[in-house]
């Protein structure tokens, strides 16, 4: 057991429909967190006032 390496091996990007995840650079104490990036459900139209009768 003692000959595994301490570092994580490095996880390729995660995506799917609205979501991509991308692993972080492990900290001091090796912990390793992800990124989770969203992308918007919904499509934003500009606003116009209506016309006066």
């Amino acid at each position: 057991m003692s000959g595994q390496p301490k570092t994580r091996p490095k996880v390729p990007e995660g995506k799917s429909r609205y979501l991509t995840t991308r692993q972080k650079e492990a900290n001091e104490k090796g912990f390793v967190g992800y990124d989770t990036i969203w992308e918007s459900f919904q499509k934003v139209a500009e606003y116009t006032t209506p016309k006066r009768p």
